[in-house]
């Protein structure tokens, strides 16, 4: 089993996924977002996002944490990292529910969670990949720094972004005091 992880900012608390978080990951998963953006992983049921929680903690190329508001310790997205057989890197994403977009989330958590992995790993490189008319995502991987290495085929069209581990901690920023 993975060791848990708890990461908190000012406004949220980001902790590794639990077999609890199973209402969550059901709802997430069938965002238009997600489905549109990240795809339709059939799940419909408690059971199923149970079933899809064990597989990825059982599996460690995979890992996920749960972004929770601090206040209510309502879970708002996702921050996952990825180690890819066809990437030379591990892959940061992220996901949150609709509701909770434009609101500077995503970006204190997957902020929050690069400079955690990068404490804490020998990783010299950290990638990204999006569809490349995830226009939103694209934006917040430039925020943080990402920069465009090129496109990739993956049974779709895919755009590679990466960030040299050297690069992030010279501009290293504390995820408790960024703003929107």
């Amino acid at each position: 089993m993975k060791q848990t992880a708890s990461i908190k900012t000012t406004r949220l608390h980001i902790t590794s996924l639990r077999k609890e978080d199973n209402g969550f990951i059901l709802e997430l998963v069938n965002t238009p977002g997600w489905l549109k953006f990240i795809g339709n992983r059939n799940i419909n049921t408690a059971e199923e996002a149970s079933a899809y929680i064990e597989k990825i903690n059982n599996n460690k190329n995979i890992r996920y944490w749960v972004v929770r508001l601090v206040q209510e310790e309502t879970a708002i997205g996702i921050v996952t990292l990825i180690k890819r057989d066809h990437l030379k890197y591990p892959d940061i994403g992220f996901a949150f529910l609709p509701q909770f977009g434009s609101k500077g989330y995503a970006y204190e958590a997957t902020k929050a969670v690069l400079d955690f992995i990068l404490q804490r790993t020998s990783y010299k490189h950290i990638a990204a990949i999006t569809v490349p008319g995830n226009t939103r995502s694209i934006g917040l991987l430039k925020k943080l720094q990402f920069h465009f290495e090129r496109d990739i085929i993956d049974k779709e069209e895919l755009q590679l972004y990466s960030i040299a581990v050297a690069q992030s901690k010279e501009s290293k920023i504390t995820a408790d005091k960024t703003k929107k």
